[in-house]
C-alpha cells in the first residue's frame, strides 16, 4: 500500500451508541495507544476516566463520551498500523465530529477531552431548564412517505418534532417530547417500521439554538483549532471542509442542524473513495445498505482489535 494517504480511503467516525463497559474495557486496557490517550485524558481531567467509566456507566455520561472517544482513535491508530489505513479524508457522524476534528489535526485530543467533558455538562445544564422532556426516537423501516405522514400526524396534534438525523432511505432519527413517544411508536410498528433506541438528551435541532449560542460562549469559542492536515466531510450536507474554521462550525452546528449520512456519502463518493474503514465500536452507520452498496467497508471496532492476527514470517 502507498505510504501516502489517497482519496480511495478514508475513516468515519459513527456517531454514540448504546456501548456497555464489558464490550470496551478489555480494548482500553491492552491496546498500547488506548492507554496512551486515557492517560493525556485523565491528566486533562484530573480523575482516572476508566474508574469513572466502570463507577458510573452511562450511555452517555461524560466518562462513556471521553471513552468512546479515545477508543474510536485509538482504533483509528490501530488500523493505520494493523491494516494499513491511510486516510485521505475523514468523516464523523453525530458525535464522531469530535474523533474526525482530532484525526484532521485541527484540535488536539487533550483539547478534545476537555471540550467533551464541557460539552457534556453544558448540555446536561441546559437540557435541566429547556426541553427536558424531549428525546430522540430512531426507528427502521419507515420509507420518506411513511415519514411524511407521521409528521403529518405530529403537526395534526400539535406536538413538536423535529428530524434530528437521516441515516438512510427507511432509517430515521426524531426528536419529540418523552409524553408522546408511547404513541409515536406505536404509530411507527403500525406502519410496519421498527423503533429502536431512545436518546437523552436530544440532538440536533434548529430549536436548540440557545445551547448553540451557550457552547460557542462557553467551551467551542475558546479553543484554537488549526487548519487540517486531512479534509473532514461535515455531516450535516457532505460539504468538504478544510480550514479550522469549517470544522469549528461543523462542531457548533451539529447542536443545531440535521446529520445527514446519504448526503457524506454522496460526497465521499465524488471524491473517489471505495474503502472506508469505520472506527469505533458502530451499530448504524457502516451497515446501513446506503454505505455498504457505496464502499468496500471495514469495521475497525475493539473486538476486531483484539482478536489475534497472523503474521507473516519475514
Amino acid at each position: 500500500m502507498s505510504a501516502h494517504p489517497s482519496f480511495d480511503t478514508a475513516i468515519v467516525f459513527p456517531g454514540m451508541g448504546p456501548a456497555p463497559f464489558a464490550d470496551v474495557a478489555r480494548f482500553m486496557v491492552v491496546n498500547r495507544e488506548a492507554r496512551r490517550l486515557l492517560a493525556i485524558a485523565d491528566d486533562v481531567l484530573g480523575y482516572s476516566v476508566l474508574d469513572r467509566y466502570q463507577e458510573h456507566g452511562g450511555v452517555y455520561s461524560e466518562y462513556a463520551q471521553i471513552a468512546f472517544l479515545a477508543n474510536c482513535l485509538a482504533l483509528a491508530e490501530w488500523a493505520r498500523e494493523e491494516l494499513g489505513a491511510l486516510p485521505g479524508v475523514c468523516a464523523g457522524p453525530s458525535f464522531g465530529g469530535k474523533a474526525a476534528a482530532v484525526l484532521s489535526g485541527a484540535l488536539t485530543f487533550a483539547d478534545a477531552v476537555w471540550m467533551t467533558a464541557e460539552l457534556s455538562r453544558c448540555e446536561d445544564a441546559w437540557f435541566a431548564e429547556h426541553f427536558a422532556d424531549a428525546v430522540t426516537q430512531s426507528f427502521v423501516r419507515v420509507p420518506q412517505e411513511r415519514l411524511a405522514e407521521l409528521l403529518a400526524e405530529l403537526d395534526e396534534r400539535g406536538e413538536w418534532h423535529e428530524l434530528s438525523c437521516h441515516v438512510d432511505d427507511d432509517f430515521f432519527m426524531l426528536s419529540l417530547r418523552e409524553p408522546v413517544l408511547e404513541w409515536f411508536q406505536g404509530r411507527v410498528r403500525a406502519l410496519g417500521g421498527m423503533p429502536l433506541y431512545t436518546m437523552r438528551p436530544p440532538m440536533h435541532c434548529r430549536s436548540f439554538g440557545g445551547l448553540r449560542d451557550l457552547v460557542e460562549a462557553e467551551v467551542i469559542g475558546r479553543l484554537s483549532f488549526a487548519e487540517p492536515g486531512v479534509p473532514v466531510v461535515a455531516d450535516q450536507d457532505g460539504a468538504l471542509l478544510t480550514t479550522g474554521d469549517g470544522i469549528r462550525t461543523m462542531l457548533l452546528d451539529g447542536y443545531v442542524r440535521t446529520v445527514r449520512w446519504p448526503l457524506v456519502v454522496e460526497a465521499l463518493q465524488r471524491l473517489g473513495v471505495g474503502r472506508l474503514y469505520v472506527s469505533g465500536p458502530d451499530g448504524m452507520f457502516g451497515r446501513v445498505p446506503v454505505t455498504t452498496r457505496a464502499f468496500e467497508v471495514t469495521a475497525v471496532d475493539p473486538r476486531t482489535a483484539l482478536l489475534p492476527r497472523r503474521r507473516i514470517p519475514a
